[in-house]
């Protein structure tokens, strides 16, 4: 008698066709109310649908736990895999695809081996799970955001967590105090973000720094820059709506409104003249956008720094011998490592106050009217929040 293989690792664990596969699957009409018992979940296609699915509630396996998501905040980067169907040659819409990867939840019920997670915790997930294996080098040595084996949920092929219940490793699961919201525990992804590349840029007290763009993740940088002691910090950004909501969040930033016929060189004398003479050390580049990239790099000064946090084509051009004859250095990120302790930590003390960002709240049957308010710039959403109660 044949016997069926064992899933062992993450990717077989959590493969798509489990979900795509199962008799419980289906794809809900236009306008269908669904139960409110159903594993409902907001997908993305290869054809740029947007739409609600209903899916089976798995029970959960050894070293599993399955979790209640009760807040899930919308991603540029969602908003780009429904429009676009992909980002960059490896990240590829190919099939019904669930979004969302910043979220928090409630404990439902635990797996075999789970003694550290009990019904009723709450926790921030944190999506991106590695392999943890003693054989990769990434995870050995702590930089496992680059695991080559990773399921990052949300990103194709693995189904995201904005649905309402969700199967997640023990182990990648985040304890929140009684203090902090479900909201702050969805913001900590966008959080860790940034606090990764404050981290890896070498901020330090006192540092003059250039913010570019002032959407959710130059808003929540701004927030960690200011909590690590930056002065002064200047943040640009094309719509001056967004610089004003700087502004609440930290009110001695000083802001600067790009005109879109601007050049990269003009952009940076204005950002110079925003600083009030003080010579920018380090930029953090939040757009991905080529004239954005190289107004940071004019903006700073001498042995100065461009860090680039934004996603953007998969190929600029960069002014090379204005980096080379200044000695700046330009770094990159990926995701994140090791940053979700930290996070909570910082809003938990009360350095860090995220609650602000969230501006549109929806349920969770309101889904595919929430992508549609954040995808449009003229809504003015900063960050949009899904919520399930």
């Amino acid at each position: 008698m044949s016997q069926q293989a064992v899933a062992t690792s993450n990717p077989e664990i959590y493969h798509p066709s489990k979900i795509l596969n199962h008799p419980d699957f289906r794809v809900l009409k236009d306008g269908e109310v669904p139960s409110p018992t159903a594993n409902i979940a907001a997908f993305y296609n290869p054809a740029h649908e947007i739409h609600l699915v209903e899916k089976p509630k798995q029970s959960p396996g050894p070293g599993q736990v399955l979790v209640h998501i009760r807040a899930t905040g919308i991603c540029g980067s969602d908003v780009h895999f429904w429009k676009h169907g992909r980002i960059g040659d490896s990240m590829i819409v190919s099939d019904e695809c669930g979004a969302g990867h910043e979220s928090a939840g409630e404990v439902v019920e635990v797996g075999a081996g789970v003694t550290q997670w009990k019904a009723g915790d709450r926790v921030a997930i944190e999506a991106g799970v590695p392999c943890s294996l003693p054989s990769c080098e990434p995870c050995r040595t702590g930089r496992y955001n680059a695991c080559p084996d990773v399921v990052f949920f949300s990103t194709p092929p693995y189904h995201g967590l904005l649905t309402r219940w969700h199967l997640h490793p023990a182990a990648w699961l985040h304890r929140l105090p009684d203090s902090v919201s479900f909201e702050e525990g969805a913001l900590c992804e966008p959080f860790a973000v940034a606090l990764a590349g404050i981290e890896r840029s070498g901020l330090r007290l006192g540092d003059p720094l250039l913010i570019c763009g002032a959407g959710p993740i130059g808003l929540v940088s701004l927030l960690a820059a200011r909590a690590a002691g930056a002065e002064p910090i200047v943040i640009t950004d094309l719509f001056q709506s967004r610089l004003d909501f700087a502004k609440t969040l930290v009110p001695g930033v000083r802001t600067l409104a790009v005109e879109r016929g601007w050049g990269p060189k003009e952009v940076a004398e204005k950002v110079k003249a925003a600083a009030g003479g003080v010579s920018i050390k380090h930029a953090i580049e939040c757009t991905g956008f080529e004239a954005s990239v190289h107004a940071a790099i004019y903006s700073v000064k001498f042995g100065g720094q461009v860090f680039i946090i934004g996603a953007g084509k998969s190929e600029q051009n960069f002014p090379f011998m204005h980096l080379s004859a200044n000695e700046i250095d330009v770094k990159f990120q990926y995701r994140y490592a090791d940053q979700y302790p930290k996070a909570i930590r910082l809003i938990t003390g009360g350095l860090v106050d995220l609650k602000p960002l969230v501006t549109h709240r929806f349920k969770l049957e309101e889904a595919v009217q929430a992508f549609h308010v954040a995808a449009d710039p003229k809504q003015g959403a900063i960050k949009v929040q899904i919520k399930d109660e």
